[in-house]
This record gives structure tokens, sequence and C-alpha cells, in this order.
């Protein structure tokens, strides 16, 4: 919201998700971000995984029960705007991991993992992409914890996941058949 205000940012659209509110630390220091810059939040090697958004720290407590349980290695983006894409960062992406898992909390039809996907083709890359998102259909009303269990969205949903992509993409992983997904 600081970004926004500053002159000549041009216009703004903020998604405020639903619930209790995502600053931990609402009193921190207000800083510039840069429009259509994306973060990393954690390095690995074996496969990517970009969010955006609050569902971004579900993801990251899930990625890290994820590597434990599997010893892989796990790479974590922000991508933190829809437009502009960062490209550079998922250049970077596409560069280094030959597969991808994009997290979002809207839905998958025209959403993040949609616009990713037409990126790496535009751009000749061909990583494999699972997108984890809202089905195209209505979710029942709910608190926001329901609807993230209903929709498989919240931290044991997502792990469950992470772990059956885990096992497509390092198949010789045998021991996560043994973990019920």
């Amino acid at each position: 919201m600081y970004t926004a205000q500053l002159p000549d940012k041009g216009p703004f659209v903020i998604r405020y998700p639903r619930g209790r509110g995502v600053l931990v630390d609402w009193q921190c220091s207000l800083e510039e971000v840069s429009v259509g810059k994306g973060r990393k939040l954690r390095d690995g090697k074996d496969f990517a995984v970009i969010s955006i958004g609050p569902i971004g720290n579900t993801a990251a407590r899930a990625i890290e029960q994820a590597e434990i349980k599997t010893g892989l290695s796990i790479a974590h983006y922000d991508l933190r705007f829809l437009k502009p894409l960062d490209e550079e960062l998922l250049h970077e992406v596409a560069r280094k991991f030959r597969h991808i898992i994009t997290i979002e909390d809207g839905i998958i039809k025209g959403g993040m993992g949609g616009a990713i996907l037409e990126f790496m083709a535009d751009n000749g890359y061909n990583p494999t992409v699972k997108r984890i998102g809202i089905l195209d259909q209505f979710v029942e009303h709910g608190c926001v914890n329901q609807l993230y269990h209903l929709c498989s969205m919240d931290e044991e949903g997502l792990l469950k996941t992470l772990l059956k992509q885990c096992h497509i993409f390092a198949p010789c992983l045998t021991e996560i058949k043994e973990l019920n997904i």
C-alpha cells in the first residue's frame, strides 16, 4: 500500500485476503516495493514453487515439511505482482528448474499459473508445471480456514500435493509411497 500511494506509480489494484490480517509486524517500517518485481524466498535445487499473496506463508510451511519428508531441495519464489510479470525472475526459474509448482489462492483458469505457462511457452521453455489453486467451480460459504481445507489449500492439503509432485518429479523416492499420499 505504501508503494501504491507514492507519486507517479500509476493505478494499482490491491487484493485484500478475506479473514484475519496477513501482517505479522504491522508496525514495520514502510519501504517502497519495486513494481513488477518478485523475490526469491528460499534457494533450492530440485524444483521450484512460485506463489503469490498470503497463501505463500502456508506454502512455505508445507515446503519445509516436504523437504524434511523427502530430502529434496525446494526453491520458493514470491511473484508479488501479476501485472507486470517479473520476467527476469521467471527466466531465472525456467533456466534453473525442469519442474515448477504454482500456488495461488485464486481460480486456476486465467490465473497466475496460466500466465506463467504462457510466459514459458512464449519464451521457448518447457518445464513441467503443476498449478495449485481453486478449481473452476463455486466454493461454498465458510470461514477462510474451512474453505482452504475444502480446496486442499491448507498446510495439510498443500503438503500432500507437494509430496505427490515430489514423487512424480523424483520417482526414485520410494519412501514417499509410505506417507499415505
